[in-house]
């Protein structure tokens, strides 16, 4: 009876020792979703800046409006990279979780084990996918602020007298 339950628990820590390697490559999506994440702020600081200037008059508005043009490309390239982390993130807590479906299969201390461990694999999941959507309104907020200044930056183009002396020198 002792040596049953001693292969028991090595067989525990075996599957625990598979299901901990995906974690690994967890750890390096969830970096990446943080790198991710800062470099959205970053887009966003920028976006303020540059509405600032555009409140301010700011005298190239054509400017203004190229390079908001050129924020919202990049939050929209951010939404993706942010979907596909979260997606690899999913599977590979996927991965973990059906490593333990085939590992345990009886037991009572291996279903309470498979609870816990498989329990925290599915918030895990849950909360990748709940961060993406974050992630995605952070960004769609963005674009709509970079719509908005950049139409203000056109309108702004087209009503100042430097742009009509642009285009008489064209």
């Amino acid at each position: 009876m002792l040596g049953s339950d001693q292969s028991s628990v090595e067989n525990v820590t075996r599957v625990i020792q598979l299901a901990l390697t995906p974690v690994f490559l967890l750890t390096a999506v969830a970096a990446l979703l943080n790198v991710f994440s800062t470099r959205l702020g970053r887009v966003a600081d920028r976006v303020d800046l540059l509405s600032a200037d555009l409140q301010l008059g700011a005298a190239d508005t054509e400017f203004l409006s190229a390079q908001l043009d050129f924020l919202r490309k990049r939050s929209l390239i951010l939404d993706v990279a942010v979907v596909l982390a979260t997606v690899g993130g999913a599977a590979t807590c996927a991965a973990a979780l059906v490593l333990f479906f085939g590992a345990l299969r009886d037991a009572e201390f291996r279903a309470l084990l498979f609870g816990l461990f498989g329990g925290a694999i599915v918030f895990t999941i849950t909360a990748l996918v709940t961060f993406a959507i974050e992630m995605i309104m952070a960004g769609r907020g963005l674009r709509v602020v970079c719509c908005q200044l950049q139409k203000t930056a056109d309108k702004k183009a087209r009503e100042s007298p430097q742009s009509e002396l642009n285009r008489e020198v064209r």
